[in-house]
């Protein structure tokens, strides 16, 4: 495909993404679903992956609902291959974080699941649902807009809070 005709089309799926889920947000206020979503933060070399959905402002993780019989460690690697192209094994993640807060018009409760890996994962977006991708230090991602649940994680996260004692002493 051309690359003008592709960029049309990324276009018009970025428009659908938001439109989509605008709509929901205004369902969401209606219904006040509890829902169930599941993220993964994959560290590379004191890194976290971060991604960038066309239809938010906020960065966040890969991730997102947790299917019926699916384990949260099985959602999050799926999202993760889905949203980067990236595989890790549901077997080798961490349960590390789980709450329920409210999050636009929902109750959300939220699990991450956590990955170190050895070497970093090749990864590609599609520029339709994910417009970007990438390792960012902790202090990075703390400064830019992430999500709620993002933010507390990194607050409790070992890395970070070694980080935080080195830089005060």
């Amino acid at each position: 495909m051309p690359n003008f005709a592709r960029e049309a089309v990324d276009f018009g799926f970025r428009t659908a993404y938001k439109t989509a889920h605008r709509m929901l947000r205004a369902y969401w206020g209606i219904r006040k679903p509890h829902t169930h979503g599941s993220l993964i933060a994959v560290w590379h070399d004191g890194r976290l992956l971060l991604v960038k959905n066309s239809y938010r402002r906020e960065y966040t993780l890969p991730g997102g609902y947790v299917r019926a019989n699916e384990s949260p460690e099985e959602a999050a690697a799926r999202e993760l291959r889905e949203e980067v192209g990236a595989d890790v094994s549901p077997s080798d993640l961490e349960l590390v974080y789980s709450d329920t807060k409210p999050y636009e018009n929902r109750r959300d409760h939220v699990t991450i699941c956590e990955v170190t890996l050895d070497t970093p994962i090749e990864f590609e977006v599609d520029n339709r649902e994910v417009i970007w991708a990438g390792f960012r230090r902790p202090d990075e991602v703390l400064a830019l807009p992430i999500v709620p649940h993002l933010r507390e994680y990194l607050a409790a996260h070992p890395v970070v809070t070694a980080h935080d004692e080195t830089e005060g002493a």
